[in-house]
């Protein structure tokens, strides 16, 4: 060995294979490393954004069934020793214990002991009822005075032996009672020659009467209006005793039960521990620990009630169902993504084939080759992909990270093995494959996606275990993958006849681009399937989950009509009924398409033979033509109007009416006599049988439908409207609540004014109406239903999943044209040495290029139109919808167009660019191939 001198020297050390490779081509480092980032990156992110939704979506379901619904309640009946020292110290205990499995939220606890309502004798008291005086019930709430404030009077002390006892009651409730400050309540007797009392102390204000707190303790900020129809209707009123009345308490009382409520914190619960946090809490409510927990509390009839563990069932379901759905969008990405990766090793694989080839021929080892591309690949992808990951933890935090983690492993290794596994199938000897090898392997996947369908209609999309169903994510991708393959032996035969016809006329681009597309481009008689099922893929999630959101957002209309009972709906209280005016003024809405006043009774019957022997049933009366429209319209019950047709007739003349199903095996016996709720009687006769009317929105409920006129001819009563159905385009619900309240409110009376004024005191009226007065919109209803935070992260996951599946296709397509570029720029060249003019030649490869991209846009478009109906039939989209629905995935055009002409468009415009950026110059550079 020489030095370059000439002289003898060392050796010459060989330049390092990975820094070498890199400098070659730093550009083909570069685009590998960005697809590792934005693959790693998408895999990592997709799980990160699915727990985060069902977090959320979690919390809210929790929070919004109140805090008496997701609450632990401990109650025992007080003892006479018993101090709040002592409910305090069994407070702690309790916390201690539930807070060890659960996290609980302070601000809403309470606990102390509560009476039953016993009555107040005092004359002046206000009375609903003649015979039924007013009652109180006692409370001792612990922390009670940082949440009111005294208005009037003084707090109440401990009571003295003897003494009346000591209380105080909200102003408000003092008023409408008539009680004042300094009065003694005479409470009835506890014995022969004994009365009970108490004294009026002090009158008070709660400062926040809408905080949670506050749920399930009585009446604290005002009185209670109780319907009791056997003793006579009658007010309440809740007044809050001293601590240290508490001892005396239990001899004021028969009835004192000593109270705990711990409230369970929404905010850390999480949905991929639900099954655990149930079965935390469940040993609370029954079984051992529970009669553990008695013994050492000391407390032997302490009893724990709670419907958490049903919310937090409920709360699994609906993750279940949703994550289900949801998976289909980022399944797709998935898959596109993969085949991403195939391409992109493919297409290194053809350009270092030569060297490969080379290295082997010189005395390279096949695991010495592998080993350095294995080498390139960690340079270039592992940092790429660290970096994905990393960014994704952290713009996106949540609490685990289990399935992340493990799909940017999966994700990275993909990237990082695709080339050399690609490279490591190249012999220096082709060997012929054989002729039925991928035959078989097309039919077998065939065999396994009819499987797949089969199963998934076969069983629904029910799925019992604790993950997201994998039959139902991979059947929409078996089909994408079985349509690719089928295409792929379709689509050389089509294109080829297609290049067979231009080829008989005139021009010369037209043909060869046809034939090139026919041969892949790169001179192979069959073109590859990754293109194919990269785009396939994509379009296929894409139409399928369209076809999805379009079914739950048409399934979510028709649930809010059907439950409105029409596009607006307004309904007044009992006592009320619809006003001439306001019929008058919403009868002119030109809005309304068809509309109707209805009569509505929903405690008429059908009375048979036995004393016991009746039908309870809701009476609708209504006029005929229109209500049939609001039917129609709905798609609930819809009838031919001329069947209620009725000639004139008098009272004993049966009227035609429409039944519910359910009532058709009583109906079987003759004219049917129906009771009325005012006790009058209407004869009737089966006209009809529907399964639903607009007017009850409730399906399992049995109705009879009545026409209005020859109905109200027998009974002039029905004529008292009292809901008002209409469907149109343009109804605005605010307008015609201004109208409701200009012209059609009526004022109540007697003990429907005290129930109305209850009513509004307990803050139940809406939309500026008074209680009970309702105008319901099937557009607001829709948008209430779709406020779900749930239903919000599916619809989100999918519409990520869309753009991501739309760029990996065009870089399928992009990639398909590189790998294709050096065979296409040479016969470019040639035929520019043969007078073909260079705009010939940008045309000839947007032919070559997009037959290809078409049909395999097109090809997705119709395999997911096939998934929605082969599919459909087994989904059921109600989770998604918000209420129980039913509702199956519904086949239409536009949600499989708009996906699939966007995708066709995208990759399209990537050809175009593509070919105007590249094309020219690998053409200048074919043709200067000898140049220096």
């Amino acid at each position: 060995m020489t030095t370059k001198a000439g002289a003898p020297g060392a050796a010459h050390r060989p330049a390092r294979w990975v820094r070498t490779r890199l400098r070659a081509n730093p550009a083909a480092a570069l685009l590998t490393a960005a697809l590792a980032f934005v693959t790693v990156l998408l895999t990592v992110a997709v799980p990160r954004v699915t727990d985060r939704g069902a977090d959320a979506a979690l919390r809210d379901y929790v929070r919004h069934k109140g805090i008496h619904a997701t609450s632990l309640h401990f109650s025992d009946k007080a003892r006479p020793t018993d101090t709040a020292a002592d409910l305090d110290a069994l407070d702690r205990q309790l916390v201690a214990r539930v807070g060890a499995k659960v996290a609980l939220s302070p601000s809403v606890m309470a606990h102390g002991a509560v009476t039953g309502p016993v009555e107040m004798y005092n004359p002046g008291y206000r009375r609903v009822s003649h015979s039924a005086p007013p009652r109180l019930s006692l409370v001792h709430l612990a922390g009670l005075a940082d949440r009111v404030t005294l208005t009037d009077g003084s707090l109440p002390g401990p009571a003295a032996p003897g003494a009346p006892m000591p209380v105080m009651v909200s102003s408000t409730a003092a008023e409408a009672i008539g009680m004042k400050v300094g009065d003694v309540v005479d409470n009835g007797s506890t014995g022969p020659d004994s009365r009970r009392t108490s004294v009026v102390t002090g009158l008070f204000r709660v400062d926040d009467p809408l905080d949670p707190f506050w749920t399930g303790i009585g009446c604290p900020d005002r009185p209670c209006l109780n319907i009791d129809i056997e003793h006579g209707n009658w007010l309440g009123a809740t007044g809050f005793v001293d601590s240290g009345s508490l001892g005396a308490l239990t001899a004021w009382s028969p009835s004192v039960q000593a109270f705990w409520r711990l409230s369970v914190d929404p905010a850390p619960l999480r949905a991929d521990r639900l099954e655990r946090t149930r079965a935390d809490l469940l040993p609370f409510l029954s079984g051992p620990n529970a009669v553990d927990l008695a013994a050492e509390t000391g407390r032997v009839g302490l009893r724990t009630v709670s419907t958490l563990p049903e919310v937090l069932t409920g709360a699994a379901e609906r993750y279940r169902a949703a994550m289900a759905l949801s998976a289909i969008g980022p399944a797709g990405v998935a898959g596109v993504a993969v085949v991403v990766l195939c391409l992109a090793a493919a297409l290194g694989t053809d350009r270092r084939a030569a060297e490969l080839h080379l290295l082997r021929a010189r005395g390279a080892s096949r695991g010495g080759v592998l080993l350095r591309l294995l080498g390139e690949g960690a340079v270039t992808v592992l940092p790429a992909a660290a970096l994905g990951a990393v960014l994704a933890l952290v713009l996106l935090p949540t609490p685990r990270w289990g399935l992340a983690v493990t799909a940017g492993l999966a994700a990275t290794l993909l990237a990082l093995l695709a080339f050399p596994a690609r490279a490591a199938l190249l012999r220096s000897r082709p060997r012929p494959a054989g002729r039925w090898r991928r035959a078989i392997g097309e039919v077998a996947l065939l065999a396994v996606t009819a499987v797949a369908v089969a199963e998934v209609r076969r069983r629904g999309v029910g799925h019992t275990g604790p993950g997201v169903d994998p039959l139902l994510v991979g059947a929409p991708l078996l089909l994408a993958v079985a349509g690719g393959l089928l295409l792929a032996r379709i689509e050389p035969v089509v294109i080829g006849r297609l290049a067979a016809l231009v080829g008989r006329g005139r021009g010369l681009v037209g043909f060869l681009g046809l034939a090139r597309a026919a041969r892949d481009g790169t001179g192979r008689r069959r073109p590859s399937a990754l293109p194919l099922l990269a785009l396939l893929i994509a379009v296929t999630a894409t139409g399928f989950g369209a076809t999805l959101l379009h079914s739950v957002d048409a399934g979510r209309l028709r649930a809010a009509r059907i439950a409105t009972g029409g596009d607006v709906a307004v309904s007044v209280p009992g006592y009320a009924t619809l006003t001439a005016p306001f019929l008058q003024a919403v009868g002119e809405l030109p809005e309304a398409r068809s509309a109707t006043a209805v009569r509505v009774d929903p405690d008429a019957r059908f009375v048979g033979a036995g004393p016991n022997d009746y039908t309870k049933v809701t009476l609708v009366v209504a006029e005929p033509t229109a209500y049939a429209e609001i039917a129609r319209t709905l798609g609930a019950g819809g009838f031919d109007p001329a069947k209620l047709a009725a000639a004139p007739g008098g009272p004993d003349t049966p009227v035609p009416a429409l039944f519910s199903r359910d009532l058709a095996a009583r109906l079987a016996a003759g004219a049917p006599t129906l009771h009325l709720s005012t006790a009058s009687e209407l004869r009737t006769t089966v006209a009809g049988i529907v399964t639903a009317t607009p007017a009850v929105p409730a399906p399992e409920l049995p109705f009879v439908v009545v026409p209005s006129g020859p109905a109200v001819e027998r009974l002039p009563e029905l004529g008292r409207w009292n809901e008002w159905l209409a469907v149109g385009d343009g109804l605005d619900p605010e307008r015609i609540r201004s109208l409701l309240l200009e012209r059609g409110l009526v004022e109540p009376t007697g003990l429907d004014k005290l129930i109305a004024e209850e009513a509004e005191a307990a803050g139940r009226g809406s939309h500026g109406l008074p209680p009970a007065y309702r105008v319901g919109s099937s557009r607001e209803y829709a948008a209430q239903l779709a406020d779900d935070p749930l239903q919000q992260a599916a619809g989100r996951l999918f519409w990520y999943a869309a753009p991501a599946s739309a760029g990996f296709a065009v870089l399928a397509v992009l990639l398909t044209l590189l790998r294709a570029a050096p065979g296409r720029a040479a016969v470019l060249a040639r035929l520019r040495t043969m007078g073909l003019r260079p705009r010939q030649g940008l045309a000839l490869i947007v032919a070559e290029s997009l037959p290809r991209t078409l049909v395999a846009a097109l090809g997705g478009g119709l395999v997911a139109a096939l998934a929605a109906l082969l599919l459909g039939p087994a989904f059921d989209v109600s989770t998604l919808v918000g209420v129980k629905a039913g509702q199956a995935l519904d086949p239409a055009v536009l949600p499989v167009l708009w996906p699939t002409a966007g995708l066709a468009l995208v990759a399209c415009l990537g050809v175009v660019l593509e070919t105007l950026v590249a094309g020219r110059r690998q053409i200048a550079t074919e043709l200067r191939a000898g140049e220096s």
